[in-house]
């Protein structure tokens, strides 16, 4: 399995920021990364999830 650089997947967001861009709660985010709505990665060793901002902008346009 090869790795991605951070300039192949682009510009990252967290949890969050998704959450404040889309006015949504965080948990909601997070549940629609989980049921496969809204792609994201793990980070770190925490598991963190980032969401690729191009993955978030169509997601947005999707759910218009």
């Amino acid at each position: 399995m090869a790795s991605m650089t951070g300039n192949e997947i682009g510009p990252m967001l967290t949890a969050s920021e998704v959450a404040q861009l889309l006015h949504l709660h965080v948990n909601t985010v997070k549940r629609l990364g989980d049921r496969g709505e809204l792609p994201f990665y793990r980070v770190c060793k925490r598991g963190d999830r980032r969401f690729r901002v191009e993955d978030v902008m169509s997601f947005l346009a999707r759910n218009r």
